[in-house]
């Protein structure tokens, strides 16, 4: 009877209704955007609040243009960093996670570590690394600490969740070390790797910015947090908001890229990523 009352959706009404319900999640995060922009500019206006206290979004959009060769030579500095942490977080996560499934002496011995470098707040470590390392290296360090216990710990994680009876059946059929690793534990932490990266592309872009407000060197090679600390001693308040402004949307993008790469990756195979699209 229940069945009578509610037939089954058609392949076209299914796919309507998918494409629907997309729409709707780009569409309402652009007009909470819209809102929020047309309320902050009411804001402004109305209580005349001055550039240097709080701008309006057209003080803000307007010295994006201005200041734009500069800015964006800052922001090309800061991903650049941003990337050479996140590779090395990502290359050294996944070796050492693979190391650590191999030996379990070795994790027990260096995990505590891992965790106590993660632990430690990266504000506090970067002007030691300043006085005993190259100011660039220095900063691509401390995008490397952020980014890499994410990683290390996910990879480990996706290790150590094979399936027993998986498992089980591989020894069952006398297969090597490294055989089991390849064909069962590695497309079984493939997931798990991928969300330790999708953490860590965001928190490379934090350890790079923290480090290069430690830095504090202004020249051509200045990233976008010293051009945010240097317009806060200016009163420069519009060009902070705009240097903040592309600081949010590099990391959208990050995490969007990341996001993506593992849809694709995961789409044919595996629950998480099975008929969702992006």
């Amino acid at each position: 009877m229940s069945s009578l009352q509610n037939p089954p959706l058609s392949s076209d009404a299914a796919g309507a209704e998918t494409r629907g319900l997309r729409l709707v999640r780009i569409l309402l995060p652009v007009v909470v955007l819209a809102v929020g922009i047309v309320l902050w500019e009411l804001v402004v206006r109305l209580n005349d609040i001055p550039p240097y206290v709080l701008p309006g979004p057209g003080a803000v959009f307007t010295t994006l243009i201005h200041d734009w060769p500069e800015l964006s030579r800052s922001l090309l500095t800061t991903l650049l960093t941003t990337l050479e942490g996140f590779v090395a977080a990502s290359i050294g996560g996944v070796a050492l996670a693979l190391l650590f499934n191999q030996s379990k002496w070795l994790e027990y011995s260096l995990f505590p570590y891992a965790v106590i470098l993660q632990v430690t707040p990266v504000i506090a470590i970067a002007p030691l690394l300043l006085i005993y390392l190259p100011q660039q290296t220095a900063v691509v360090v401390c995008a490397w600490i952020v980014g890499f216990f994410p990683v290390l710990s996910n990879t480990t994680l996706g290790l150590n969740s094979v399936d027993r009876n998986l498992n089980g059946l591989f020894q069952l059929y006398g297969a090597s070390r490294m055989q089991k690793l390849r064909y069962l534990k590695l497309p079984s932490a493939l997931p798990f790797i991928l969300g330790g990266l999708r953490i860590a592309g965001g928190l490379s872009l934090i350890g790079a910015v923290v480090a290069e407000i430690a830095a504090g060197s202004a020249g051509a090679g200045s990233g976008l947090a010293y051009r945010i600390a240097e317009s806060g001693y200016r009163l420069n308040i519009p060009r902070m908001f705009a240097a903040l402004l592309l600081l949010s949307v590099a990391g959208i993008v990050i995490y969007g890229l990341l996001a993506l790469a593992s849809h694709l990756i995961l789409r044919r195979w595996h629950e998480s990523a099975l008929g969702k699209e992006i």
